[in-house]
């Protein structure tokens, strides 16, 4: 090796500086707009509990890693919203050198006061200051795991308040996430700098792999590599569990064995994303295992490419996200009819559920997600245009990922009706040309002032793709 690939080699494995990290004012300001958006009342967040194992990782949950940026388990936040004024306290454990020889130091109440630079007390007192706030007239509102719980199966979190409302049953409990959902829907610039940086460490990750296809036996190879690319760029982990999968694997949408083989013939998704500073990126490329696209995989990627540039074509500030979507469903139906595996851009098909009979898009057999989703804290975050009216807006963060996938049994899946026996006869020579070929093209997308930004630049033209699994590994 020569000395400038020496030099490209270590330049490769030293994360590069990235800006986004939140000053304890950045936390509070995003406090106080929660706070803001609420009547008077008692808010309570929880933060993610100590695993059950301790040699389990942990992970805080988004709620209380944006409002206070603390990442130790069992964290709590109170604040108090009365007459104009706001009190904040934090609930953390208390300091035990026993309990941290196992497990890491812990920054007790005075380290949680400096990092968030409001008053902490230990978590022990948590309940007792419910307690007491519990028998004053103020509601409470609630970021925690409360709400969609089935009563015979609580999560720890609705467990808690249940045992709470039963001491105080004259208190309202409301949960409030999807309030903060709101703030968290627009990102700030620290926050979108975390993200680029995960998608660039994705992009990275995503360009190594394609070239590492054509040699590879197993999904796990490709896996492998992967989380090494991530780690060796200083991300702390995947941001979901990564997906590779190949031939009939290709068109399950969230395989996540990637332990089957890698055969010539198939094509290879894969779809990754590391979190960085805990923001999470997306990225999602579909390659032929052989380097080459057969002329069917070429027909099905062309159809998915061009839907996505449909999309990004309507991907602008103050553009209903709907337009998007429209655009892109068009594309892929009316791509589906000219490979004749559907009857035509506005046929249905039947489906049947809880006793109805539905007419369902054909289109839909083969794309059967959304177009995409925001990216943040959580892979899939909320986005401003979740929320009314609609809109995409400066400091959107959000992903565009179409996809086609021809599954070998979902003509045997389709509910027997005359209508569908007919349907299934109909395209079934050009079903058993395309089946067990799964297409997804998944890019990142931020905005700012100055538009909307295609961030995620790995090759994704088919040229691009086959040219670079053309250059071997290094």
């Amino acid at each position: 090796m020569n000395c400038s690939r020496l030099l490209l080699a270590a330049l490769l494995i030293i994360p590069l500086k990235v800006e986004g990290q939140f000053t304890a004012r950045e936390y509070a300001q995003r406090r106080e707009a929660l706070a803001a958006g609420l009547p008077d009342a008692v808010i309570v967040v929880l933060g993610a509990r100590e695993p059950a194992l301790d040699y389990m990782e942990f992970y805080q949950n988004p709620g209380m890693l944006y409002l206070s940026g603390i990442k130790e388990p069992d964290a709590a936040l109170v604040m108090v919203k009365e007459g104009g004024r706001l009190s904040q306290t934090f609930f953390v454990q208390p300091r035990d050198p026993a309990a941290e020889t196992w497990t890491g130091a812990r920054m007790g109440k005075d380290g949680a006061a400096k990092l968030t630079g409001a008053s902490a007390r230990e978590r022990g007192a948590l309940t007792q200051v419910l307690d007491s706030l519990g028998q004053g007239k103020l509601p409470f509102y609630v970021i925690g795991d409360i709400e969609g719980e089935d009563d015979n199966a609580l999560s720890p979190d609705a467990q808690y308040f249940a045992s709470l409302k039963t001491r105080h049953p004259q208190l309202h409990v409301t949960p409030a996430n999807s309030i903060l959902a709101q703030l968290r829907g627009k990102k700030s610039s620290n926050e979108l700098a975390l993200i680029r940086r995960a998608v660039e460490i994705t992009v990275e990750a995503q360009k190594e792999a394609i070239r590492a296809v054509p040699t590879a036996k197993h999904e796990y190879e490709i896996e492998a590599l992967i989380e090494y690319v991530f780690r060796r760029n200083g991300a702390e982990r995947p941001s979901f569990a990564t997906i590779v999968g190949a031939g009939s694997n290709s068109t399950t949408l969230h395989y996540g064995a990637d332990d089957g083989p890698i055969q010539p013939g198939d094509v290879v998704v894969m779809d990754i994303g590391a979190s960085y500073g805990g923001y999470a990126a997306d990225v999602t490329r579909t390659v032929p295992a052989n380097g080459t696209y057969s002329p069917e995989q070429r027909q099905v990627y062309q159809i998915v490419r061009e839907a996505q540039a449909a999309a990004e074509r309507q991907a602008k500030p103050g553009v209903s996200a709907r337009a998007m979507s429209d655009s892109a469903n068009a594309v892929i139906a009316a791509g589906l009819t000219r490979l004749g595996l559907i009857e035509s851009p506005d046929a249905t098909f039947e489906l049947s559920t809880g006793g109805v009979t539905q007419q369902v898009p054909q289109y839909r057999m083969y794309y059967m997600h959304g177009l995409g989703h925001g990216i943040g804290l959580e892979v899939h975050d909320p986005d401003q245009y979740y929320f009314r009216p609609g809109l995409i807006a400066e400091g959107s963060a959000f992903t565009i990922e179409p996809g086609i996938y021809v599954r070998a049994n979902l003509l045997e899946t389709l509910p027997d009706t005359p209508k569908n026996r007919a349907l299934a006869a109909k395209i079934r020579p050009a079903f058993e040309r395309y089946k067990n070929i799964g297409v997804r093209i998944e890019d990142d997308y931020i905005v700012t002032e100055k538009g909307v930004e295609w961030i995620s630049r790995a090759p994704r033209e088919i040229a691009e793709i086959e040219a670079l699994m053309r250059r071997p590994t290094p």
